[in-house]
Parts: C-alpha cells; structure tokens; sequence
C-alpha cells in the first residue's frame, strides 16, 4: 500500500480535481479510492465532490497492483502504428477489447500482451494500456498506451475531448437532413438494465454529428464524429432519432444481411503524441464484409 500526504494549497477546488494536479493517476482511479475510503482529509472519509480548504490535510492510500492474472494469448493483431510509447490497432468486428464476465481470453487485451513487452498499468489488473474503448461487434481504431506517461496524455485528451473519433455506419431509413446533431443525455437504461438509453435524469451529457455520405432508399449510409464519448453513444443515439444502426442486435429489431454485429466502424482517429507533442492521424478501411453490403446496395 502506497501512501501519499499533502497539504490543500488551493481553496474551494475538489478534492479529485486536485489529486490529479498532484499525482500520477487519473480522476477515475481517484473517484475509485475516495468511493473506497482510501482517501481522506483531516483524517475523515470523504466523497469525490468534496471541496477543499486551504490547509487541508489530504492522505491517499494506493493499494499495490494486484499481480496480472491475464494471460498473453498469441493472437494475430491488424497494427497500424507502433512506437515505444503507443500502439494504434484496427480491431476486427467480435473481438472484446478486455477481459470481462464471460470473456477471460481472445480479447485485444490478451492479444497486445503476448505482443508487446510493457503495458501502462493504470487501467489496472483487466484493462492494462486502455484508454478507450469499442464494443465488441464494432470495427475500428483503437489506441493502446504502453506507459502511464502516454496513458495520463492520452486520457486528458479524451477528457478535454481533444482527440477526434470518426465512425461509417449504415443505417436504417432515409434521413430527413443531409447533416445534423443529436444531443441528448446517456444513462442506464430505468428497465433493462445491460442496455444504454437516453435518460434526461441524471444521464450523462451526450452529444453525436452526422454526415449522410449516401442514400440507398431504405438505408442511410453515414460519416459519424462523436463530440463524448458514451458507452453505445452512437448506437443508442441513432435509434433516438428512429434510424438505428443496420443488423444492431441490441437497439434494432429490424434484421437484414448477414453481419455479425452492427454495421459501425472506428474510421479515423487522430490525437496528439504524448512525448513528441505531434499531431497523429490514422485511418482505416471498412471491412470487407460491410464493403459488400454497399456493393449489394448499389
């Protein structure tokens, strides 16, 4: 158990927004300790929007990393950049980006450790080097740190919502206009609960734009660039607006082509290099199975 002290020199700042200035973890990794009671000030357990005084006597106990259980499987990886400090991946549709209930192995996690020597160990024991993440059936880029310096970067970034994520997905219908915005908050959905919704009480801001790229009649073929970064943002948003997301198996009970998976995939993404300050872009092709569903669509 690592421990931290320090004294407030900032009045009327809270307390996670603090210890994030002054060491090196991430505002979640805080929130998580303070939810714990691994944080307190004046030797008193407090809550994450706590603000402090001046003066203030702030101890923060970190527990050691647990010892990595996941094991390194020697799966084939699609890398689109490699350097010392990041790695850029073009995940295939039906990976799982880290180990969960039910998916311990053949995940991009266990995959990058069989590739790569070190990963940022401040996504903890599961989620070594994640900054980010895809849902399972989604294609696309994903960036992957591999120390805590690139991680912290990387992290601020999609916080300061600095780094550009760029979607193609086909969905159902003719959208009215040829480009808009959907705004509106993401929650858990109030019934089901493995299922994302939009929620006007206490869900989280949420915005997404659209770009129609081509009209197929039945079907919208779109540029999608997401402003937040919400888990299924753009597959709960696009069904929001009545034009869910082609062969979706969980927001659409409509059912065409044979994809495994929504028709959603990571385009482009661009952000700044942790170390160099450079401003790195990639981009990625749709896969060959979704390239056939346009070619069938004419």
């Amino acid at each position: 158990m690592e421990k931290y002290e320090l004294k407030a020199d900032e009045a009327k700042i809270r307390i996670d927004i603090y210890l994030a200035k002054h060491l090196e973890l991430t505002r979640n990794r805080l929130q998580g300790l303070i939810t714990k009671g691994l944080v307190k000030v004046n030797n008193e357990v407090i809550k994450a929007n706590y603000k402090l005084s001046m003066g203030d006597k702030i101890t923060v106990q970190v527990p050691l990393p647990v010892e990595l259980t996941v094991e390194a499987e020697k799966i084939a990886l699609d890398i689109v950049y490699e350097d010392s400090d990041l790695i850029v991946v073009n995940k295939p549709q039906g990976m799982v980006v880290h180990p969960a209930n039910g998916n311990y192995s053949g995940t991009l996690v266990n995959a990058l450790l069989a590739h790569c020597e070190n990963l940022s160990g401040i996504g903890g024991v599961i989620r070594p080097g994640i900054v980010h993440r895809l849902d399972k059936d989604t294609s696309g880029l994903l960036v992957v740190a591999k120390n805590d310096l690139a991680h912290l970067s990387l992290t601020e970034q999609i916080k300061e919502r600095q780094v550009r994520k760029e979607y193609l997905t086909l969905v159902y219908g003719n959208l009215k206009n040829d480009s808009g915005s959907v705004n509106a908050p993401i929650g858990r959905h109030p019934v089901e609960r493995k299922k994302m919704a939009v929620v006007f009480r206490n869900g989280k801001s949420a915005i997404t734009h659209y770009q129609v790229l081509k009209r197929f009649g039945n079907y919208t073929y779109l540029q999608i660039v997401l402003e937040t970064g919400r888990t299924h943002q753009i597959r709960v948003h696009m069904a929001y607006i009545g034009h869910s997301i082609v062969s979706d198996p969980v927001y659409s009970s409509k059912s065409k082509f044979n994809l495994a998976g929504q028709f959603l995939h990571a385009h482009k993404l661009a952000f700044v290099h942790p170390r160099t300050g450079k401003k790195m872009e990639f981009s990625v092709e749709l896969p060959s199975q979704m390239k056939k569903i346009l070619q069938a669509l004419g």
